[in-house]
C-alpha cells in the first residue's frame, strides 16, 4: 500500500469518529514476533485517534492479533471471540478483528465468516499495513472484510510502532521460512523468507538506543537465516557496534545456520551481545529429525553446541523439544533424553506434539498413543528441572549485571534478567525500572534467582 492511499485511509478513520474519543483493546496470543506486530498494529490505531484500554467492555475497536502453531492456540482464540458475542449486542458499533497467523489459512478465515458474525474484519499477516484501509471500509460501508492470501515479496517500511516497553525492544529483521519442517506451519502462514535493508534495522536499533532503549531483540522466524544485503553474522556485529548502552539478543535460530563466523562475533563482543542462544533440538533421534526435515544431526547439533561453550563458556543455552511426533519410539525419546543430559540446557520449552491441517506430518502414521505421550512428557520435566536447578545454583554468591524489568508481584519488588536471560527477583523502586543494576544472588529457583541490589560491587557475571 502506498503512503498516500494509507494516509487517506488514517484521515477516513479519523474524520468518522470526528470529535468523539475512540479506544482500542489488542489482545495478543503467541510469539516474539506477532508481539512485535500488535505494537506496529497499535501505532496505527494510534495515529486513527484511538487510545488503549485494557478492558475489552470499554473498546470500539478489539484487535486480537493470533498465533496458530499448535490446535490450542487456535481453540483459545476462537473460544474468546465467542465470548465477544456479548459485547456486540450491548455495543453494536463496536468493530473486532482478527489478525495474525490464524487468519493465513483459508479454512479458519471460512470458519470465522460463517460462525462468528461478531468479527468485522480479517487480516493476515502479510498485510498489516492494510490495516486503516480496512477499517476504514468497515466503518464507511458497514461490510465485513476478509483479507487472506495475500503474500507479497516486498517489506513496508516505516509503519508507526507503539511499543509496550520503552527500556525493552523487539526489531523484525526477517519474516518468513522457507525450511518446512514436517510439522510447521509457519512457511503456510508467514510466507517465505524476507529480510529487510540492514540500513534499516541499523536506524531503528539506533534510534531505539538514543530514546533509552537498553535491551533490543533481533526476531525473525529463522533469525539466524537473515538474507538482507549482508549475511546475519555481519548484521549482528554491526548493530552491535553501535554505540550506546544496550544488551543485543536475538531470536529464535536454526541449528542449520550456525556458522562459525556468528560464533566468533558473539564472542567478539561480550558485554554488548548477550551469552543467550536458542536454540531448538525438537528431538534427539536423527531417525525423528529426518522425519520432522530438520536438515541437522544429532552430531552436527552436539558439534554446534560444542563451539558455542568452547567461544562463550558462561552460555546460556535453551532449546525447543516436541514430545510425541508421529512414529517416536522409546528408543527414539531415549536418544532426545540423552543430549538432554549432556548438554544441560538452563532452559527447555517442550510440547506436546499437535497436528497442524496442511503440513506432511498431519498424515503421517504411526501416531503415539495420549497416554504415553505424557508420560514421556513428565520424565522430561522431571528431569530438566533438576538440571535448571543446578545450574541455577552456581549463580548463588554471584554479582550480576540486571536490568530492572517490571515491578515484581510482591510489593517492593523488582524482576529483571540476568545478561543471559535469567528471570530475578530482588527488592527495589519502581524508579528503577529500565536502569542496569548490580544484584548479588541470594538463592536459586528451577526457573528464577532471588538476591539483592549490591551498588557499586564488581560485577562477575
Amino acid at each position: 500500500m502506498n503512503e498516500q492511499a494509507y494516509l487517506a485511509a488514517v484521515g477516513a478513520v479519523a474524520h468518522h469518529f470526528g470529535e468523539f474519543p475512540h479506544a482500542v483493546c489488542i489482545l495478543t496470543f503467541g510469539c516474539q514476533q506477532n508481539e512485535a506486530d500488535s505494537e506496529k498494529l497499535r501505532g496505527m490505531a494510534h495515529e486513527m485517534g484511538y487510545t488503549d484500554v485494557d478492558d475489552p467492555a470499554e473498546a470500539d475497536l478489539i484487535l486480537l492479533n493470533t498465533c496458530a502453531i499448535r490446535e490450542h492456540a487456535e481453540q483459545k482464540v476462537l473460544s474468546y471471540v465467542g465470548r465477544l458475542k456479548e459485547y456486540r449486542e450491548k455495543n453494536p458499533a463496536l468493530v473486532v478483528g482478527i489478525c495474525g497467523c490464524m487468519t493465513a489459512q483459508p479454512h479458519r478465515v471460512k470458519q470465522i465468516r460463517e460462525r462468528y458474525p461478531q468479527v468485522s474484519f480479517t487480516l493476515d499477516p502479510a498485510s498489516l499495513d492494510r490495516f486503516p484501509e480496512t477499517l476504514a471500509a468497515v466503518l464507511e460501508a458497514g461490510k465485513r472484510t476478509f483479507v487472506t492470501g495475500s503474500e507479497k515479496p516486498e517489506i513496508t517500511e516505516g509503519l508507526p510502532t507503539a511499543r509496550a516497553l520503552r527500556h525493552r525492544a523487539w526489531v523484525s529483521i526477517m519474516y518468513g521460512c522457507n525450511n518446512f519442517c514436517s510439522y510447521c506451519i509457519v512457511p503456510y502462514v508467514r510466507g517465505r523468507e524476507r529480510s529487510r535493508a540492514s540500513a534499516e534495522i541499523l536506524a531503528e536499533v539506533s534510534s531505539l538506543v538514543d530514546a533509552g532503549c537498553r535491551d533490543i531483540t533481533l526476531l525473525g522466524q529463522n533469525v539466524n537465516s537473515y538474507r538482507g544485503d549482508c549475511d546475519f553474522a555481519t548484521l549482528l556485529d554491526r548493530v552491535a557496534s553501535l554505540p550506546g548502552d544496550f544488551l543485543l539478543r536475538f531470536m529464535t535460530s536454526h541449528p542449520k545456520d550456525v556458522p562459525d563466523a556468528l560464533i566468533e562475533v558473539m564472542a567478539k563482543h561480550p558485554g554488548r551481545i548477550a551469552p543467550q542462544f536458542h536454540l531448538p533440538l525438537q528431538s534427539g533421534s536423527d531417525r525423528i529429525l529426518a522425519r520432522m526435515n530438520r536438515k541437522y544431526t544429532r552430531k552436527t547439533y552436539l558439534e554446534t553446541v560444542e563451539k558455542l561453550r568452547r567461544a562463550i563458556p558462561d552460555i546460556v543455552l535453551s532449546t525447543d523439544l516436541i514430545i510425541g511426533f508421529p512414529g517416536e519410539t522409546d528408543e527414539d525419546f531415549a536418544e532426545t533424553m540423552q543430549v538432554v543430559r549432556d548438554v544441560r540446557y538452563d532452559m527447555i520449552y517442550s510440547f506436546l506434539y499437535s497436528p497442524r491441517r496442511g503440513t506432511p506430518a498431519a498424515t503421517m502414521p504411526d501416531p503415539v498413543p495420549d497416554a504415553v505421550r505424557k508420560a514421556r512428557m513428565a520424565e522430561l520435566l522431571e528431569t530438566q528441572n533438576a538440571i535448571s536447578l543446578s545450574l541455577a545454583e552456581k549463580y548463588v554468591g554471584r554479582t550480576l549485571r540486571v536490568l530492572a524489568d517490571a515491578p515484581g508481584r510482591e510489593p517492593g519488588m523488582l524482576t529483571g534478567r540476568t545478561p543471559g536471560g535469567r528471570l530475578v527477583h530482588f527488592p527495589g523502586d519502581e524508579s528503577l525500572v529500565g536502569q542496569f543494576v548490580r544484584v548479588t544472588i541470594d538463592r536459586a529457583e528451577p526457573f528464577a534467582l532471588r538476591g539483592t541490589m549490591t551498588p557499586g560491587a564488581p560485577e562477575n557475571s
